[in-house]
């Protein structure tokens, strides 16, 4: 009995009975996911991956405008509605609405055509207006959810009330990272709240595809850091050597026991975290730019000094082989969420993203890498026709408008139409799902391929739901 004792430990001895068990459907998973081209335990996780199929698009940047943009402002005209400003609406309410509505509001906005293809822009955007020939408007996008939590996990993880990784926790799933020594899905100052980090997680996912923070929405993004980046009190040579202890001690124990996909995630982010050390301040310092490249971003102007650093940043994050890339356009007093004061509010905030935007799509047609970047831009939801009190506008999620630009898309056109007063999507309707598909779609992704066995089923971030808008592409 002693020499048994001696032979097998509890851990052993569990590992090999009914835990074994656990051992052969993990190792029969993981064959599956390397016949799928996946990362598994061998591979190198964060290794660049071939799409399904065809892409356009190798990575994706996201410019959120949290609280949701009014699209009858905005990207979306209206004729209708300035006619029949103040008139009760013509049209049914949805059962549920966010707030009290009243009569028709009308923009105080103006629209006109701009670039080759005519395509009208407000004139809350004139610097956007000017890259209209590269934007393929998307005004018939809708979702579920009228509250703002709800939306924005919908909008960044496909479901509404549950936990789900986000989209750039799918992207990076699906085709890994080009540059190894940097995070492939990189969040920039993102909001706290409605969701907060739930919304760029990984959740089930492996540990590498999480979304790495840098900052955060009540932060100036000159402040905005990863946190712990430097470790000042040991050296890097000591710090290597720490790693490889650990990283050996960690390897033995997976050889002796079950495999743990959370403790290989452990292990590769501390290596990763070692990398950034460099590499992270590095993509981060944007003092050696030229000054007219500052100014394109509107660095040179405090109103939009902020949001044109996250931009700037974003293009260094793109050009390093960053996969996913998320700006953030939220603080803590006016956001996007203009249910009083609407001219007061859109005004602030788009000129605060104005420039930077338009600086962003520049700068990267300049570089070549608009070809095969997507830029998406919206918020969660949109705003209503109708107005809220005298000056305001309630949360709209039946019918609002989001942006595709590069990759392939056809620009200069808009896809897709809300009714005549901007409160339902109507003609060529795309659900969240429908954008995600799409989305995914650019960058050689199928979407119903793209799934991961959790819970005693596949998952995917359309759910059972999703269709491509092949039409918006050139």
């Amino acid at each position: 009995m002693s020499n048994i004792t001696q032979l097998l430990n509890r851990r052993q001895m569990l590992h090999r009975s009914a835990v074994g068990f656990g051992n052969l459907a993990f190792t029969a998973m993981l064959g599956m996911e390397a016949g799928r081209n996946r990362a598994s335990a061998s591979d190198n996780p964060l290794a660049a991956r071939q799409p399904h199929i065809g892409a356009r698009a190798k990575r994706v940047v996201f410019l959120f405008m949290k609280g949701g943009p009014s699209h009858v402002d905005t990207f979306d005209p209206k004729p209708l509605l300035d006619r029949d400003h103040g008139k009760p609406p013509p049209f049914d309410l949805p059962r549920v609405t966010f707030a009290a509505q009243g009569n028709l509001l009308k923009s105080p906005w103006t629209f006109q055509q701009h670039g080759q293809s005519g395509l009208p822009v407000s004139s809350l955007f004139p610097n956007v207006a000017q890259c209209a020939d590269d934007l393929c408007i998307l005004r018939s996008v809708h979702g579920t959810n009228p509250s703002h939590g709800g939306a924005l996990l919908k909008l960044h993880t496909g479901s509404d009330n549950f936990i789900r990784p986000g989209m750039g926790a799918w992207v990076v799933y699906g085709l890994g990272t080009e540059n190894e020594n940097l995070p492939a899905f990189i969040t920039i100052c993102p909001t706290l709240a409605h969701g907060g980090v739930t919304n760029w997680g990984a959740q089930f996912l492996p540990a590498y595809c999480q979304g790495t923070p840098i900052g955060n929405a009540s932060l100036p993004a000159i402040q905005a850091r990863v946190k712990n980046i430097r470790n000042d009190r040991i050296t890097p040579q000591l710090q290597r050597r720490q790693l490889d202890l650990i990283a050996a001690m960690n390897r033995d124990h997976l050889q002796s026991s079950t495999a743990d996909r959370a403790l290989l995630g452990r292990l590769n982010s501390f290596e990763l975290a070692y990398r950034m050390q460099t590499a992270m301040p590095d993509a981060q310092n944007v003092s050696g730019e030229s000054d007219a490249t500052k100014k394109l971003y509107g660095i040179d102007d405090p109103v939009t000094e902020d949001f044109g650093r996250q931009c700037l940043m974003a293009r260094r994050f793109l050009e390093r082989g960053v996969r996913f890339v998320q700006v953030t356009h939220s603080d803590s007093e006016v956001q996007w969420d203009q249910h009083g004061n609407l001219y007061q509010g859109h005004t602030k905030n788009a000129a605060e993203v104005d420039k930077p935007i338009a600086g962003f799509l520049r700068d990267l047609k300049a570089r070549g890498l608009l070809d095969d970047t997507l830029v998406m831009w919206g918020g969660e939801f949109g705003r209503t026709p109708t107005a809220q009190g005298t000056d305001g506008r309630d949360h709209n999620p039946h019918g609002f408008t989001m942006w595709f630009a590069g990759a392939g898309v056809k620009g200069g056109t808009a896809y897709g139409s809300t009714d005549d007063y901007g409160y339902y999507a109507q003609e060529n309707k795309l659900h969240v799902h429908d954008l995600h598909a799409t989305m995914l779609h650019a960058l050689g992704l199928e979407h119903t391929q793209l799934t991961f066995r959790h819970a005693g089923r596949d998952h995917r971030l359309t759910d059972v739901h999703g269709e491509v808008a092949h039409d918006i592409f050139a």
